[in-house]
Parts: structure tokens; sequence; C-alpha cells
């Protein structure tokens, strides 16, 4: 059964740093290309960052290049963010996917962690 679980989520100041996890089961997730996304209130999917399988290739959108850095790591099964310079414009949940660019797999999402950022 496929799960994919963003972990790591809050309420933080701007200009401060966050670190997701996506935890993934039930595929080959060393053997697949990732992707994040996120959802602001009231507004669609917008793909953020994508990763290949082994980690080499790596592409950004241009609102979060050079802030964020997305990784992985296929002993744990697990994909993350980090978030650094965080903006009140970064107010979204947000989600993992098969797939590496706006194209992935976000119809099979999963579970998403809202991250929030204000003073």
């Amino acid at each position: 059964q496929l799960q994919l679980v963003v972990s790591g989520g809050g309420l933080v100041q701007p200009g401060r740093s966050l670190k997701l996890s996506c935890v993934t089961s039930g595929f080959t997730f060393g053997g697949t290309s990732m992707a994040l996304a996120l959802q602001a209130p009231g507004k669609g999917l917008e793909w953020l960052a994508g990763i290949t399988s082994a980690g080499t290739n790596t592409s950004y959108s241009d609102t979060i290049r050079g802030r964020f850095t997305i990784t992985r790591d296929n002993a744990k099964n697990t994909l993350y963010l980090q978030m650094n310079s965080l903006k009140p414009e970064d107010t979204a949940v947000y989600y993992c996917a098969r797939g590496y660019g706006p194209w992935a797999d976000f119809s099979s999402r999963g579970q998403g962690t809202q991250v929030t950022v204000s003073s």
C-alpha cells in the first residue's frame, strides 16, 4: 500500500528554518524520482522541487531556488526539504509525490504537513 507522509511542519517566524521529512512505503523508493509541492490556502497545488532516484539531479521552482534544498536518504525511504529564510508566502500545506517535475503523481500525494510562517 502506497504511503507518503510529510512531517516537520509548524509555526515559524519569518527568516527562520524548518526541515520537512517525507516518509514513504509501498513502492521502490530508491528507484523512484520524487517531488515536493505546496498548496496555499484557497489555491491549487504548486510544484516546488524534484530529485532523481539516486539524488544526483535536482530541480527547483523559481520561488524557492536558493532558499530550499531537496535531499533524500534511500536507506530510510525518506525525502527531505530543508527550508531556509522562510517567508509568510511560504505558508501552505506541503506534500510529496512520486515523480520529478510538475507532472509528478500528486493525485497520490498522501498526507501533508502545515507550515505557517508568521511573526
